[in-house]
């Protein structure tokens, strides 16, 4: 197809110029040409790609929801982990460490 779209622009018209029409479909073709031998050389050519791409979308998405929950966690964590020795230091300053033992 790509063959006989430049074959026909390479005609000359009256004003040796070429059609605006036969320029776009031959970058057209030539596109989807470039995009379907740039998919097959990742792999992605094949008739199951869309749901390969579908699957590694849900993985990426379950991969960022784990690490900010991590994270959340983490900091829940520092940040009780930092009150309860607040605390601690409290306790001991007004002397109620004596108290408790």
């Amino acid at each position: 197809m790509l063959a006989r779209l430049i074959a026909q622009a390479e005609l000359p018209r009256r004003h040796g110029g070429v059609h605006l029409v036969t320029l776009r479909a031959i970058v057209e073709e030539a596109s989807e040409l470039g995009a379907a031998r740039a998919l097959d050389r990742l792999g992605l050519g094949d008739t199951q790609a869309e749901e390969d791409l579908g699957e590694l979308r849900e993985l990426l998405s379950a991969w960022r929801d784990a690490k900010a929950s991590a994270w959340k966690a983490a900091i829940d964590w520092l940040v009780k982990g930092v009150l309860a020795l607040l605390l601690v230091g409290l306790a001991l300053r007004l002397g109620l460490g004596e108290v408790v033992s």
